[in-house]
């Protein structure tokens, strides 16, 4: 009774920290398999950002839970933020789940399998379901292992910082993770040469608010934020090669952030800045601390900086309140920040959030025309783009074999995923590839440099 399959939904925090149960796990003895019919524990790491992420957890556990009658020993847990919001509550729907662990426990989860397996291996009765969902001081400092397999791992998320502070009157976070917590500086850098040591090459700097990192911790030296001296040490560590971070606050992106993309040259030119609206109005009800022109501001200031700057965001159309014009306001910013990328939600309600209570709620049908609209502004920005890439020379990371098995995969430093035929010897490196055509989120190309685009003879 050792075998984990690990489901996460969600975010990149969350991958993250399943990646870290996952090296706790390992570290025991137990084995984590990718195929959930072959396992003897699942563990669902769960999302709590809109209540669909939610419904679709609650939907799976519901459906795996009818192993239980077929094998008794089968152990069902659910993980992270919806755990962490709901708690015992689950147990309503889920009476058969095993244990319920909230986003400060992840590294008790060896523990409590191992009480979970001893009990049921000695015969003793289970009795209630452990539910964990308490604060635990410290625990932004547990997410620090990672899962090695046989294949090489060229990149790698790297947790710098938990919890939020902002109280974005739409948003669950502040509840489900907690008041912001930041990892010292040194432990991040000693995780990071580690890896860099194991042949990672682009590390991602991962926190709720990662701009945030290390304000109450370390001070501002010659005008540079704690999160710039952080980006500063990474970029000094020897193999890695490229740093990316996610996701950042608008309110984060200072003169020195903004320099750092000027003269850091492994700071990747590609920055995802959520917006959220283009509306001053709903960005004050959305308790946004930030203007539409301020936002503009940044983008220009970046773009200034590296021209080719490649721009995500996040969008919520349909925010109580949001008339046709603020959503005109949203369209227009939309459209000229000329974004490559965007994740744009429809809003639902998150009963413990302000927003939840308020009056003039918008319709489905409005919500869905105006997510609509925006994603037709997104294609065309996207093919655009794309297409505009076409004949010119990337550098790539190449990241190894892509889906078919057929060809390679990686990734520009724009962060599009490229695909084109390599020598397995150059995973892990940086390649020149000539673009020949382009999809909306795909880039196809060959490898520039002569003798290494097919296999050495």
């Amino acid at each position: 009774m050792n075998r984990v399959y690990i489901k996460t939904y969600g975010c990149q925090m969350n991958e993250r920290d399943s990646d870290a149960v996952a090296a706790m796990l390992r570290a025991r003895g137990y084995r984590i398999v990718q195929d959930e019919e072959a396992c003897d524990i699942m563990l669902l790491n769960t999302c709590s950002v809109r209540d669909a992420a939610e419904q679709k957890a609650i939907g799976k556990a519901g459906y795996v839970s009818h192993r239980k009658k077929k094998n008794p020993d089968f152990v069902l847990g659910i993980l992270g933020c919806m755990a962490q919001n709901r708690g015992a509550e689950l147990l309503d729907k889920l009476p058969d789940v095993d244990l319920i662990v909230g986003t400060q426990k992840f590294h008790q989860v060896p523990d409590y399998l191992d009480n979970l397996r001893a009990a049921r291996e000695a015969g003793v009765p289970i009795g209630e379901t452990i539910v964990d969902i308490a604060e635990e001081a410290g625990s932004q400092n547990t997410i620090r292992d990672h899962l090695e397999t046989e294949e090489r791992q060229i990149s790698a998320f790297v947790s710098i910082q938990q919890g939020c502070n902002m109280d974005c009157h739409f948003c669950i976070v502040p509840k489900t993770r907690g008041d912001e917590r930041s990892r010292p500086m040194d432990d991040i850098i000693t995780e990071c040469r580690a890896l860099a040591q194991r042949g990672v090459r682009e590390i991602t700097l991962l926190g709720q608010i990662v701009t945030s990192y290390g304000r109450r911790d370390y001070a501002h030296t010659g005008g540079v934020s704690p999160f710039v001296q952080l980006i500063e040490k990474v970029h000094a560590i020897d193999g890695i090669e490229r740093i990316r971070f996610t996701s950042p606050h608008p309110r984060g992106f200072k003169e020195d952030l903004v320099e750092a993309y000027g003269r850091l040259p492994k700071l990747c030119e590609y920055v995802h800045l959520p917006m959220q609206s283009g509306s001053n109005r709903i960005l004050k009800a959305m308790n946004r601390p930030y203007s539409r022109e301020r936002y503009q501001e940044i983008v220009d200031s970046l773009r200034a900086v590296r021209p080719d700057m490649y721009f995500s965001t996040d969008i919520i159309v349909g925010f109580p309140g949001e008339t046709d014009e603020d959503f005109e306001q949203t369209r227009e910013l939309f459209e000229a920040c000329n974004y490559d990328m965007a994740y744009i939600f429809k809003y639902s309600i998150r009963t413990g959030t302000p927003a939840a209570v308020l009056g003039d709620q918008i319709a489905d049908e409005v919500k869905e025309h105006r997510n609509q609209v925006l994603l037709d502004i997104l294609r065309r920005n996207s093919e655009r783009r794309t297409a505009a890439l076409i004949g010119t020379v990337e550098e790539v990371l190449v990241e190894g074999p892509d889906k078919t098995g057929q060809h390679f995969t990686g990734r520009t430093r724009g962060n599009r995923v490229t695909i084109f035929d390599a020598d397995p010897r150059l995973v892990g490196q940086l390649v020149p590839l000539r673009i020949e055509r382009a999809s909306v989120s795909t880039l196809y190309g060959e490898l520039i440099l002569a003798g290494v685009g097919t296999e050495a003879s």
